[in-house]
């Protein structure tokens, strides 16, 4: 279960155009974008609005898919949009266009203008305060168009998913594999003083390869994801470590019920960390539907348990030099010591809580969970040693978690672990506990880091979870 680390595609382009020009692949420039905003917020003013904000965007990309040797699908999307938000007094109201016409932008903001005036009162409502707008916007070098035609993109998912055929002869099947690179760029602006926009791109190579025969087949997958082209994995590795893990899960067998530590994987446990940020989360706290209300200031994980935010990690997936409201962002100590330092809040339910917002509006900019205890040498190999005799999760199916009660109910797929080594894999499970419980039997966190969007973490050993199997 190594990580691929392997980078051999094709360099991206890192040139950016000016900004009185379209950047490469796209059809509108950032000037061309602030003056549609500002027009927007121009025509607001004199319809009577209070304040007003708006935004422009247009994203592009090629998404190609293969199956078994051949070309499926070919898809090429654009699309643009203005939003626009109104405020009259403390109503709110919104309304956007794809249409970039000046006549077109008169009629959403009227739109967004009408819907204000007639919506009810809210006294929190409101653009963020002017003290909290982000004033210096560094680039954070999110842009990479990779400048791929469609054949190319055909030829590299026809790679990725032949070395998974040639890795074994019991990949017998496959579901396919795809390449996609999109790109987007955005300008908004406010009454408060905010103005700013960046473009980004993401790119993808991934492949879902199927093992066996029958009732005995097993389908796994794998991706590389990244904002430069160039820093992917080859294709040829992400086809042969989808074999792997497919080939891995042959003759799985199913459990007794049990009580026994649990091992999550390293992409799986990103969704430990992804339940425990819902929960600290604004609209969780004020609609008081969370089973970690009234936590700041509270242990939720045992002490050796950090979690921190960094905006600012060059080419990062969550990276944003201003948050959806342009807040400006800040690199934090989420949890500190096990200790809750901090909630995820907009302008807005900051507000409704009496707090200060926390630049999180649009969500949480990469987060890194680890343990102080997690020494470089603490590998997959060596967390299974710290399992001992439990269960090593890599697949979990469900969404059975109760954000009130922290109830928590998923099927599951992995290995059964005997003595620090897997024994054989095991499938049609269910593992349950309560995410209280389950935070502070956290015993260690891996070394073995895996990115999963704008979280990264190591695999996580929970002390004692329920099992049930047969």
């Amino acid at each position: 279960m190594a990580s691929i680390i392997a980078a051999d595609m094709t360099k991206a382009s890192k040139t950016q155009a000016p900004s009185h020009q379209p950047a490469q692949g796209f059809s509108y420039s950032r000037e061309h974008f602030a003056s549609l905003v500002d027009a927007a917020l121009s025509h607001a003013k004199k319809l009577g609005a209070t304040d007003a904000g708006a935004d422009a965007s247009e994203g592009c990309g090629l998404s190609v898919s293969v199956r078994k040797g051949e070309l499926e699908n070919v898809e090429r999307n654009r699309d643009k949009s203005l939003g626009v938000t109104v405020y009259v007094g403390h109503r709110r109201g919104n309304a956007s266009t794809s249409d970039f016409s000046q006549d077109a932008i008169e009629r959403t903001v009227q739109a967004a203008f009408d819907i204000a005036r007639f919506t009810a009162e809210d006294p929190v409502a409101g653009l963020p305060d002017e003290k909290d707008i982000a004033q210096h916007h560094p680039d954070l070098d999110l842009f990479h168009p990779w400048l791929i035609t469609s054949a190319d993109a055909a030829t590299i998912a026809l790679r990725c998913e032949a070395a998974a055929m040639q890795t074994d002869k019991r990949i017998t099947n496959s579901e396919g594999a795809a390449v996609s690179a999109q790109q987007s760029h955005f300008f908004s602006a406010h009454t408060h003083g905010f103005r700013g926009g960046y473009a980004s791109s993401r790119h993808t190579i991934s492949v879902a390869p199927i093992a066996g025969k029958g009732d005995g087949m097993q389908r796994d997958a794998w991706y590389s994801s990244m904002r430069d082209a160039s820093e992917l994995a080859s294709p040829e590795a992400v086809g042969r470590y989808a074999a792997e893990r497919a080939l891995s899960r042959l003759k799985s067998r199913k459990i007794a019920t049990v009580e026994c530590p649990v091992l999550f994987e390293a992409p799986v446990a990103a969704g430990l960390l992804g339940s425990f940020v819902q929960a600290v989360s604004g609209g969780s706290l004020y609609r008081k539907s969370t089973f970690l209300l009234d936590s700041l200031g509270t242990t939720v994980f045992p002490k050796h348990i950090d979690i921190s935010e960094d905006p600012f990690v060059m080419r990062g997936k969550g990276s944003s030099p201003f948050d959806d409201e342009g807040v400006t962002t800040r690199a934090r100590r989420v949890v500190d010591a096990g200790r809750v330092e901090g909630y995820f809040l907009s302008s807005y339910t900051a507000r409704k809580l009496g707090m200060p917002t926390t630049g999180n509006s649009g969500g949480s900019h990469n987060l890194a969970m680890t343990s102080r205890l997690t020494q470089s040498a603490d590998d997959l190999d060596a967390m299974l040693k710290k399992l001992g005799t439990g269960l090593f999760v890599i697949e979990l199916m469900g969404q059975g978690v109760n954000y009130v009660t922290g109830d928590y109910s998923r099927g599951a797929s992995g290995f059964w672990v005997e003595n620090g080594r897997i024994a054989y894999p095991v499938q049609e499970i269910t593992i349950a506990g309560n995410m209280k419980d389950m935070f502070q039997g956290i015993e260690a966190i891996g070394s073995d880091t895996f990115t999963m969007g704008a979280k990264a973490i190591g695999s996580v050993l929970i002390n004692r979870m329920k099992v049930a199997g047969s």
